[in-house]
């Protein structure tokens, strides 16, 4: 009888395997591996998700292969096989015991642990993910799991950089807060508008009252034009910064070292907001031309989420989605993103 019973024990305290995508080592799609793994137990403050979508975004690949962009100071130290993926939408299947927010069964979206779990601590790309439930919101209803799964880094990211910080967090690369501003009557140009932050950008800004000039390849003219641009440059036959010198705000959705070119864009007292802004050199210049150039670091926020499904879910704001791929497909997921020229975003398919 002590036998059996001791070996109920180890059945119930055998932790529930589940399907995520793993790599053991850097490097690229080819070290994404489809695999067993144990499914995470909660923490208190944390619900656990029985994942149907996940979006991928820019920290996934760069995790992937090591940040080599960095400097080597800053590149992670982690310990394999590690889990990428932040944006998730599904199904809550556990709740700890000091949650009473939200419940088994509520169908909710997260940007989960970013920038804390940039690292790997995220682990979006599984079956199951344990969440902070102040990073939770729920889903909106009037989409579904793939379009939700497609908005949180991206979404988030437009809105802490033009409309509501939402924390006083500061960014590691600037000595001053960021500070959005206002978007009614300006001429705000957006670079990369096609992309994930980018058509989330335009249709804030349009939402907000700007004119809204959208630079992306010719392929996206006509998405950019439904989705409301006043003005649209195809940046393969028109060099921007040539034909605009009055924009009130330029939101570069590539940035780094190029983004500096938008500079002679801008009027005295305009803003320039790059999203990526690691290599920008071009303080002096900006300060002689009087512009104001500024970034901050995306962090979750579910407070922040629960306000953009109501967007989300008047058709205020609109998920474009570029391509699904199935969880098991991750690899091919990030060829597809290397391969640029993405219009919205790319989502893995779980259940």
């Amino acid at each position: 009888m002590e036998r059996i019973e001791n070996k109920l024990d180890k059945i119930e305290s055998a932790p529930i395997i589940m399907k995520a995508v793993r790599q053991h080592e850097f490097g690229g799609p080819e070290v994404l591996v489809y695999e067993d793994a144990p499914a995470p137990e909660i923490n208190p403050g944390e619900v656990r998700i029985r994942v149907h979508a996940v979006g991928l975004n820019p920290p996934d690949w760069y995790l992937r292969d090591g940040y080599k962009a960095l400097p080597p100071e800053w590149q992670p130290k982690v310990n394999f096989p590690i889990i990428l993926g932040t944006d998730v939408s599904g199904v809550i299947d556990a709740v700890a015991d000091d949650i009473t927010d939200f419940a088994v069964g509520d169908e909710v979206y997260s940007m989960v642990r970013f920038p804390t779990g940039m690292m790997g601590e995220s682990k979006g790309y599984a079956e199951y993910v344990s969440v902070p439930a102040l990073e939770v919101a729920l889903k909106p209803t009037g989409i579904d799991h793939v379009h939700a799964a497609g908005a949180p880094m991206s979404l988030l990211t437009a809105w802490q950089f033009m409309i509501e910080l939402g924390h006083d967090e500061p960014n590691p690369l600037q000595s001053y807060k960021h500070i959005p501003v206002p978007l009614e009557g300006k001429k705000v140009l957006i670079n990369g508008a096609g992309g994930g932050v980018g058509h989330f950008a335009v249709q804030l800004a349009k939402w907000k009252g700007a004119h809204v000039i959208a630079v992306a390849s010719g392929k996206h003219e006509a998405f950019l034009r439904d989705l409301g641009v006043d003005e649209f440059i195809d940046y393969t036959r028109i060099v921007p910064e040539d034909v605009i010198h009055d924009a009130d705000l330029v939101v570069d959705g590539v940035g780094g070292p190029t983004t500096r070119r938008f500079l002679r864009t801008l009027k005295r007292g305009g803003a320039l907001f790059p999203i990526f802004p690691l290599g920008f050199s071009g303080a002096e210049e900006a300060e002689k031309l009087g512009v104001t150039v500024s970034a901050t670091q995306v962090r979750s926020n579910g407070a922040q989420l629960a306000e953009l499904a109501r967007l989300l879910n008047d058709g205020k704001i609109r998920v474009a989605i570029d391509s699904t791929f199935p969880l098991a497909d991750a690899g091919k997921a990030h060829e597809r993103a290397a391969q640029g020229n993405i219009q919205g975003k790319i989502v893995l398919t779980v259940a």
